[in-house]
């Protein structure tokens, strides 16, 4: 189109095919500002949805602090604390944007950006850089970044720093280092000017988008390691207490105290490398089934102790836990013995067992009465309050000593049965696994510190994966859109599994607790 002389038609056609070409760079330009905007919206939507899976951890952990302060209390105040860092974080970057918009929309923001005039570099330059330097404005910016960036590093949980892994991602998404451009670096451009200077606007909202989306998907990192650590602490043998079930709370003058010790979480197949009781070396033969059988004398009439200590191997190293058993020994008693098999409450849903006798009183002249209460067998009996409204239930007992009338009566307290665990292959908590494994694994729910056998159902479940819809599944497995959903999913990216909708089987009328969820992470 250049050189010799041309005729007026073919100036003519080559000044069409200028501006033809310009218009297809505008259109080209148009197109890529919507596109910004749009993904813009995709963050800001992915950043709601982390928000409420933060919310369920966050309301995992408040509910174990309340359960077991020791192990959750510390935990759920620095989850708290970082959730407040976040909003911090989150709320200075929502303002700043609101600064810019309104700026660019000369003092009003409409409800609906056209994202196609938002191509002017102008607003956020002059915020940031007046005359080739970086404004106050600016620095302030950088330096929020950089504040909560050293506050995620600097993170302990239970003492300990957080992962080389993790603190690498958090440097990756904080950086603020100089940009080096050239295949040999040598030319070097601060942070902000490389990365906002000359942008139209549509950029930088998605920019500022992305860091508070990045924010929150961090605090999910660091709140499902408080989990997935407390969970891998919890099956060590170190966390165990021994647990002592004496045959009765008190006994005559003259009796041998009957009973067992045990470890908490009881499993037959543990064997102890020596037990010590008052001082002397329990026999071989009575350490059975991961029990300690006592059988020693029960003394005068008196409060009573028994000393001792189980030792154990873990790790090749002799662990030992000492306990102390207090009894009392008393006379011929005139008022009855109730003890639950379980522990001193009694669960709603289920059939809870318990021991009732009179000492001294044969079995069939000892009269029993409660709400929900049963008789099984000689001293044995079960009650269910499933439909019991109160708060406590008063077992009354009586019976006659030597033709003389006793009569005793003992306060339970009734409670739910405590919230389940969702599961994923029998997996609770944040686990990995392949997407192909994850799509034939059976969603669950279970109770694992709950001392009763109970059977759990699931009718449904809410399935999410990152920067897509959640998706609600009926039944206990990924169904065909689940799936294909799933395919979507890239390596180190978590998926979730909230929402279970779980049953108590055997026990239609009984309404289950919210159910925790499940984090899965992708590992191919």
């Amino acid at each position: 189109m250049a050189g010799g002389k041309l005729s007026a038609r073919q100036k003519m056609i080559n000044l069409m095919y200028l501006v033809f070409i310009a218009m297809l760079a505008l259109q080209m330009s148009k197109k890529v500002l919507s596109a910004f905007g749009k993904s813009s919206e995709e963050v800001v939507a992915a950043t709601k949805m982390k928000t409420k899976s933060n919310q369920y951890l966050l309301q995992t952990l408040a509910q174990k602090a309340k359960e077991q302060p020791a192990k959750y209390s510390e935990k759920s105040k620095l989850a708290n604390q970082l959730e407040s860092k976040s909003n911090d974080f989150k709320a200075y970057i929502e303002n700043l944007k609101n600064e810019i918009l309104k700026k660019e929309f000369k003092g009003k923001i409409p409800k609906e950006l056209d994202y196609e005039s938002m191509d002017k570099s102008s607003t956020v330059d002059d915020m940031f850089f007046l005359n080739g330097k970086i404004t106050k404005k600016a620095k302030e910016f950088q330096q929020k970044i950089e504040d909560y960036r050293n506050y995620l590093l600097n993170l302990k949980i239970d003492g300990k720093p957080l992962s080389a892994e993790m603190k690498n991602n958090i440097m990756q998404r904080f950086n603020t280092a100089d940009v080096k451009h050239g295949k040999k670096g040598k030319r070097v451009e601060p942070w902000l000017m490389a990365n906002f200077e000359g942008f139209p606007t549509v950029s930088t909202m998605f920019k500022l988008d992305s860091y508070v989306n990045k924010a929150k998907e961090t605090e999910n990192e660091v709140l499902s390691t408080m989990l997935r650590g407390q969970m891998a602490s919890d099956v060590s043998v170190t966390n165990y207490e021994p647990v002592v079930v004496l045959d009765k709370s008190a006994y005559f003058p003259g009796e041998k105290v009957t009973g067992k010790v045990a470890l908490g979480r009881v499993d037959s197949t543990m064997s102890f490398k020596e037990v010590i009781l008052n001082g002397k070396p329990v026999p071989k033969e009575q350490l059975t089934s991961g029990y300690v059988h006592l059988d020693i004398p029960a003394g005068n009439v008196g409060d009573k102790e028994v000393k001792g200590k189980i030792v154990f191997n873990e790790n090749g190293k002799d662990i030992p836990l000492p306990f102390v058993i207090k009894y009392a020994v008393i006379p011929v008693p005139n008022s009855a013995v109730i003890s639950a098999d379980k522990m001193n409450v009694v669960y709603r849903g289920v059939k809870n067992p318990l021991s009732i006798s009179i000492p001294g009183v044969p079995d069939n002249q000892v009269h029993v009465s409660a709400p929900g209460l049963t008789k099984v067998s000689t001293g044995k009996y079960v009650m269910d309050v499933t439909k019991y409204k109160g708060k406590t239930v008063q077992i009354k007992v009586s019976g006659k000593i030597n033709g003389k009338p006793v009569s005793d009566s003992k306060t339970f307290r009734v409670k739910n049965i405590p919230p389940p665990v969702g599961t994923v292959r029998g997996e609770s908590g944040v686990i990995k696994m392949p997407k192909r494994n994850l799509g034939l694994s059976t969603v669950g729910a279970t109770l694992p510190d709950f001392d009763f056998d109970v059977k759990l159902g699931v009718r449904s479940f809410d399935f999410k994966v990152p920067g897509q819809p959640t998706l609600r599944v009926n039944g206990t497995h990924l169904d065909a859109k689940a799936k294909q959903l799933l395919r979507r999913v890239k390596r180190g990216q978590n998926v979730q599994i909230y929402n279970i909708k779980a049953f108590l089987k055997g026990s239609s009328g009984y309404q289950i607790k919210k159910v925790s969820p499940v984090i899965i992470e992708i590992i191919n």
